[in-house]
């Protein structure tokens, strides 16, 4: 059994545990919305709805496999049991992932624009209409494949319409981070926004930076990394929301950032996304550290942007300037970046056409070759570290990748002519 599998098996056993101990329980939300629109798609992640409190939720499974992360909201996360000791040869499997388990609940007023100031037990029609989009509101009987749907989503579903339940101003007016799930789910199904949900959303754009950075780029990250991206973003641009979140943007780049972005590989991830947008805007790094990336994240979109222009007439480029780029870890990503900013502005695009077939014909090892001499190797000829040994290091490293010189015989012989052009006697400067 795969893992897929054998997480809808976990989320029908609490299903059905909790059916057993005289509760209604139900799948909830995502999982029921792609469930029916794939129904041989087994989905990520399954959530569970019931009638059960919180408290008897624990006492259903035990204290030792349930986490009242959320109780005072209903939620209660569920844990699979142990696993059984596997039978050699089968390699011992991860624990599944507990699953969240939520009492039916309506909701009081969202004071800060992400969280109810309280919540109320309430019946599973009453939590459908707390809900966010019509898609995300139904709940299915795993047990039965029965729907239950009170708020219209399998017509939405139908239909193809990314749908607020109820009025789109209070949906949003509850939870700002709505407008950018609006989005995505939008891009990422190939659905339509509809008209009175994106209205909303273009009134109340501005609001949304009261969430929090963290969760705007996650759903950002999410976005970008989606084959459906500029639809994301061009939804983004009309809407108001590029501009509340990326400020940097000029208003007269974004529809250049639009067609930037719909250049971009398919494949492409979220971060060469992100560059893209960011092309135009003078610190992009600041613009990753307000959004709280990682530093990962941040070094590559900064070094992205940095060597952008490192390609331009690569063909007659010498290899020393331009092999280290190409040996980069972060290369195919640099060239999907000038490759969609290139094609959007009307340019040839030979640049990096050249460079991919020179990857394919250059090994890696010709790319990046073992460096000839170290600091070590300077040492035995009887030089004194300081700041010459970078200066004959980065002279070698050039005449290697420009094969001007071969070997270790040959560097040394480059040394000892750059010592005596440079005239100096290497020794420590002790005036000081």
């Amino acid at each position: 059994m795969g893992r897929a599998q054998e997480r809808r098996a976990f989320a029908l056993d609490v299903v059905e545990t909790l059916v057993e101990a005289g509760h209604e329980a139900v799948w909830a939300g995502g999982c029921v919305r792609d469930l029916l629109l794939d129904e041989g798609h087994e989905p990520e992640d399954y959530d569970i709805a019931t009638d059960a409190l919180p408290e008897r939720v624990r006492e259903v499974f035990g204290r030792h496999r349930t986490y009242a992360v959320g109780a005072a909201f209903g939620v209660v996360l569920v844990r699979s049991n142990p696993p059984q000791p596997p039978q050699p040869p089968q390699p011992p499997q991860p624990p599944q992932p507990p699953i969240e388990v939520a009492t039916f609940r309506t909701e009081g007023d969202y004071a800060d624009g992400r969280h109810p100031d309280s919540v109320q037990f309430a019946t599973r029609q009453d939590d459908a209409r707390r809900r966010d989009f019509t898609i995300n509101g139904m709940f299915m009987n795993p047990r039965t494949g029965e729907v239950f749907d009170d708020v219209g989503g399998r017509q939405d579903l139908e239909r193809g319409v990314v749908r607020a339940i109820g009025d789109p101003e209070r949906r949003i007016a509850e939870d700002k981070l709505r407008m950018l799930r609006a989005i995505r789910f939008t891009a990422s199904l190939g659905f339509t926004l509809d008209p009175a949900t994106a209205a909303a959303i273009e009134a109340h754009a501005e609001e949304i930076v009261v969430v929090s950075a963290e969760r705007i780029s996650g759903e950002w990250r999410r976005m970008l990394g989606h084959s459906g991206r500029t639809v994301a973003v061009s939804l983004a641009v009309e809407t108001g929301l590029l501009s509340a979140v990326f400020p940097e943007i000029p208003v007269r780049s974004q529809q250049v950032a639009v067609a930037r972005i719909e250049r971009l590989a398919e494949s492409a991830e979220a971060m060469v996304g992100l560059a893209v947008l960011l092309a135009d805007t003078p610190d992009p790094s600041a613009v990753c550290h307000r959004l709280k990336l990682s530093n990962q994240e941040t070094g590559l979109v900064s070094w992205l942007l940095a060597h952008r222009g490192r390609l331009s007439d690569a063909s007659s480029q010498l290899a020393s300037d331009l092999f280290p780029v190409l040996a980069h870890p972060s290369r195919d990503a640099l060239l999907e970046l000038v490759d969609a900013i290139e094609a959007a502005d009307g340019r040839s695009g030979v640049d990096v056409a050249w460079c991919r077939e020179l990857c394919e014909r250059v090994s890696a090892a010709e790319l990046d070759p073992e460096p000839l001499l170290s600091g070590d190797d300077l040492k035995a000829v009887g030089l004194s570290a300081g700041p010459l040994f970078k200066i004959l290091l980065d002279s070698v490293r050039t005449a290697q990748l420009n094969r001007d010189i071969r070997d270790r015989r040959q560097a040394l012989v480059l040394v000892d002519k750059l010592v005596a052009d440079l005239g100096t006697n290497n020794e420590p400067d002790d005036s000081h």
